[in-house]
């Protein structure tokens, strides 16, 4: 071999190295952990209860993800939330990721109750829209003021502002106006990534704010509606060609949590997909049976039927998982029976647990959630059970699906939707899931200028500074560019025969 080939077939080893060196990931983020002190199992049921109440009845895309952080944890009060910019100059704001909503609300300057500091280590920040000069006030004649109506109580200002009042099942709430103004994020067109994009986009402005939003233990400052209503950001995105109208989640269990929020659609072969139920505000399946051990339990499918007062919600704002009043005994009878050879079943305030000296996935049965259209949801014993204490040699793992006490709603939270990836496909009404390592890299879909569907890899990584993802990005681009250079030299300097 030559001495010239000798040198360019170096410097393509070195150059490959450096382009897939770190794992070969091209654009990753982070999720930390947001923990405060443990809490009982009833303290997270009636969290949930509250949770509960606030769950609110072709140009080319691409990707946007977000910098997300916090976590859930059965036995820590946590939440996952995000930055997003608003305003010109853009200005960032913390907000809590929401499926159980659909607006974009900020807590805004002279509001009566927003909370001004956190324990969640952030700085909390209000909303001026006098201080940012693409801010206005949506009108009551704008037409978009009716989709509020959608899912807020609206009205008109004397001001002829449109307004709106959230009010949730616990008795807080917030009232305040919308507002138009830009929003400010990076874009994954392919592997390529725009800086400094925007998009006009409607939120609301929060003037007051009552119950426990006033609390400052897990205060942010807004909330961040994923719903499917017209005023939700994902509906408003996909309707000007900003996004796909679908978002993707995979959310990490374990004692660290974290995981990836994606605003297009997560592509991987093992996902399985059923319908959305039609015409409902939140995200209904239909869930059909549960089955232990291929035996399916007896309970009436229709107590799954989707009405005014049943269904199946998929919410990642829950955090346990609760079955409807009439499929909770026979769930749990289930499961004591198919293990009561190898534990001892115990009380512990009215939650059903078990004492086990080993480890609990050899002891205890998959369970498949059945849903409409074939898709089966299969949970790992530490997707229906939550550890509680140890005690000696001996673990206390006790049932994390709850009774839903007079109620006929099921809901699927975080205990069961960790260590999956979701995808919520907004333009084919349809949901799916697969089980996932979430501490790996996903693949994201998006359409391009020309119409194609195309995939591109996205991944966490462990610096969660979205100015390091834009900077290792922009490395990549160079070194592959270096890297066709290389290869380019070692055709072209081959001596001819």
């Amino acid at each position: 071999m030559s001495p010239e080939k000798v040198v360019v077939a170096v410097v393509l080893v070195v150059v490959a190295e450096m382009v897939l060196g770190e794992g070969g990931k091209s654009l990753t983020w982070n999720l930390q952990r947001a923990s405060h002190d443990g809490v009982e199992l009833s303290q997270l049921r009636d969290r949930d209860r509250v949770r509960h109440g606030r769950i609110l009845q072709q140009k080319p895309s691409g990707v946007i993800d977000f910098d997300v952080e916090g976590t859930y944890d059965p036995f820590v009060v946590g939440l996952y939330y995000t930055k997003v910019q608003l305003g010109t100059p853009p200005k960032e704001f913390y907000v809590q990721i929401d499926t159980g909503s659909d607006v974009l609300w900020i807590g805004c300057n002279s509001c009566n109750g927003c909370p001004t500091s956190t324990g969640l280590q952030i700085k909390l920040e209000l909303f001026d829209p006098s201080s940012s000069s693409t801010a206005s006030p949506l009108s009551c004649s704008d037409q978009r003021c009716a989709l509020g109506a959608q899912t807020s109580e609206s009205g008109c200002s004397a001001q002829n502002q449109c307004g709106y009042t959230f009010q949730y099942g616990d008795g807080s709430g917030t009232s305040g106006y919308y507002v138009s103004d830009l929003m400010y994020f990076d874009k994954n067109v392919g592997n390529s990534l725009t800086s400094n994009s925007s998009a006009p986009v409607i939120f609301g402005c929060s003037t007051s704010q009552t119950g426990d939003l006033t609390k400052s233990d897990r205060a942010v400052d807004g909330i961040f509606g994923f719903g499917q209503q017209g005023l939700s950001l994902i509906s408003q995105l996909s309707s000007i060609g900003v996004t796909p109208n679908a978002f993707s989640h995979c959310l990490k269990g374990g004692n660290h949590g974290g995981g990836i929020l994606v605003l297009g659609p997560v592509v991987e072969p093992n996902i399985v997909y059923t319908p959305l139920v039609p015409l409902q505000p939140h995200y209904n399946v239909n869930l059909q049976s549960i089955s232990i051990k291929g035996q399916t339990l007896p309970i009436d499918p229709t107590i799954f039927a989707t009405s005014d007062t049943r269904g199946t919600i998929i919410d990642s704002g829950t955090t346990l998982a609760y079955l409807a009043d009439e499929a909770y005994d026979p769930f749990v009878t289930a499961i004591t029976q198919a293990v009561s050879q190898s534990v001892h079943p115990v009380l512990s305030k009215g939650n059903q647990c078990y004492v086990i000296t080993s480890s609990v996935s050899e002891i205890f049965p998959p369970v498949n959630l059945n849903f409409v259209g074939g898709a089966s949801m299969i949970l790992k014993p530490e997707d229906y059970l939550v550890q509680q204490n140890s005690i000696s040699d001996a673990a206390v793992w006790c049932m994390g699906f709850q009774k839903n006490a007079g109620q006929g709603i099921t809901i699927l939270g975080d205990l069961v939707l960790k260590d999956k990836i979701v995808v919520y496909d907004l333009a084919g009404q349809r949901i799916g899931w697969a089980n996932y390592d979430c501490s790996l890299s996903v693949n994201v879909s998006e359409t391009t200028s020309t119409g194609n569907t195309e995939l591109f890899n996205t991944a966490q990584h462990d610096n969660s500074s979205m100015g390091t993802d834009r900077c290792k990005l922009m490395k990549n681009s160079i070194l592959a560019f270096l890297l066709q250079i290389a290869i380019f030299f070692v055709f072209t300097m081959t001596p001819r025969e």
